[in-house]
């Protein structure tokens, strides 16, 4: 993850590029939304496009997922095909990592997200995700975990498979290779 939030003009360039080829060959992720009205309010809110390109770094494949009217904000979300590569193998949170003795992991997903400034996916942004194609078919995605569960020591992650989205629990602790996080931004 890049230290500076500060992008280039070259790199807000590419980056722009490369939202409006996803964004023009995933239009069933977003009916009726335009990419003029998006590009407009990326150029507006510049200090978004370095959360996008930290999404995209680390291999979400960010895309618009979503307008709500009542904000007039466009809602984005990782739509790479399976666990953004770049946030495997963390555990759920700073007091999950610390607890750990031995064999940390590098980061967890809670501050890693913060640093990018994104939020964590919901369950229920996970659902609505995975309403829009075939996601994690081999990996599992960290979603925000209900506080209730998280006092209990536990987080929780979702997948799909059998053609069906599944939600699980795990220690917050617990790290594999194979598991990672998704997040959401609103522009």
């Amino acid at each position: 993850m890049s230290t500076s939030k500060i992008l280039s003009a070259e790199q807000v360039e590419e980056l722009l590029n490369t939202l409006q080829k996803r964004f023009e060959k995933n239009m069933h992720r977003h009916e009726g939304i335009i990419w003029g009205d998006v590009s407009a309010k990326l150029i507006a809110k510049s200090d978004k496009l370095w959360s996008l390109d930290e999404m995209e770094v680390t291999g979400g494949e960010p895309d618009v997922v979503g307008y709500d009217e009542e904000t007039d904000e466009y809602i984005f979300y990782d739509c790479a095909a399976e666990s953004p590569k770049g946030r495997r193998s963390f555990c759920y949170d700073l007091k999950a990592w610390e607890s750990r003795k031995e064999y940390k992991p590098q980061n967890n997903v809670v501050d890693a997200a913060s640093k990018m400034g994104v939020e964590l996916l919901t369950e229920a942004q996970y659902q609505d995700l995975q309403e829009k194609g075939n996601f994690d078919l081999k990996t599992s995605s960290w979603v925000k975990t209900p506080e209730e569960i998280r006092k209990l020591g536990g987080a929780i992650f979702c997948d799909r498979r059998y053609n069906k989205v599944f939600t699980y629990h795990n220690g917050a602790e617990s790290y594999y290779a194979a598991r990672g996080f998704r997040g959401s931004l609103r522009v």
